[in-house]
């Protein structure tokens, strides 16, 4: 019994994490598709598109998938055709929330989200309501322990990095959006790793959430978000009753947040 109970576990987070990677999977072609629809096939001429391909080659996607994802958008194979679409709001508390989609059924996105929203106590607003509070950055993650801050500073400000930033157990690097792929190519070039790198929301300001009830709300709206492949959401807010802060975050499947947990319950 022994023996089979740890085969059925094996086979169980096997099958969590085929998952998982088949959500990441997803989400990583509708962006090559999109990105080679609307700056066509070719990635050194398409900044968005090479940095798709990269990203979807550290999540080892066969070259395949890439290639066909890619035709899909430029349109030599037939396949989805996938919309951008930006919603803005507000979550529990007041927090600014945007949130960025790519589907291919408009009508049901819109409903989804209106009603991600409305169960956790937020509300949908009109465009432009929160977009002014966040700054488009290329933002670059880097292990504390793999390089030292004045080391770092001097590699991302040679290759035209904007600003580095510590941040817990991480430093960031922050560029412009335009600049995002020559400042990736120079600090690789240099040897450097990433734990993540992408284009993303920067919030201009951060709110603390004290009241534990608000927050659990808050919450209950990113995870019911991490479980869909759609959607990438951008917060500005930041936990400070139970030292758990979120400066940033682009929530999908790959779980990038930028979030330390300390003693949170949301039971």
């Amino acid at each position: 019994m022994a023996g089979h109970s740890k085969w059925a576990n094996i086979k169980h987070k096997k099958g969590a994490n085929d998952a998982k990677r088949g959500k990441i999977f997803t989400r990583l072609i509708k962006e090559i598709t999109v990105a080679a629809r609307e700056g066509g096939g070719d990635p050194e001429g398409n900044p968005r598109l090479r940095t798709a391909m990269a990203a979807a080659k550290a999540e080892n996607m066969p070259k395949d998938n890439i290639t066909r994802a890619i035709k899909k958008g430029t349109g030599e194979i037939a396949g989805e055709v996938y919309d951008e679409i930006r919603y803005e709001g507000y979550g529990p508390g007041g927090v600014a929330v945007i949130v960025d989609c790519m589907t291919d059924n408009k009508n049901r996105t819109v409903a989804d989200v209106r009603h991600f929203f409305s169960k956790s106590n937020g509300n949908l607003g009109e465009s432009g309501c929160v977009g002014w509070m966040f700054e488009k950055k290329g933002l670059f993650q880097v292990d504390k322990d793999s390089v030292s801050e004045d080391e770092l500073m001097d590699q991302a400000l040679e290759a035209g990095a904007d600003d580095v930033v510590e941040e817990g157990d991480e430093f960031h690097v922050l560029t412009a959006p335009e600049d995002f792929v020559a400042v990736r190519e120079a600090l690789e070039g240099e040897g450097l790793a990433f734990i993540e790198a992408e284009v993303t929301m920067i919030p201009k300001n951060t709110v603390d959430v004290e009241d534990e009830k608000v927050a659990k709300s808050l919450l209950k709206l990113l995870f019911i978000i991490i479980r869909i492949t759609f959607c990438d959401f951008f917060f500005d807010f930041a936990y400070s009753f139970c030292n758990l802060s979120l400066v940033t975050s682009t929530i999908n499947d790959s779980s990038i947040f930028f979030i330390n947990f300390n003693d949170l319950s949301t039971t």
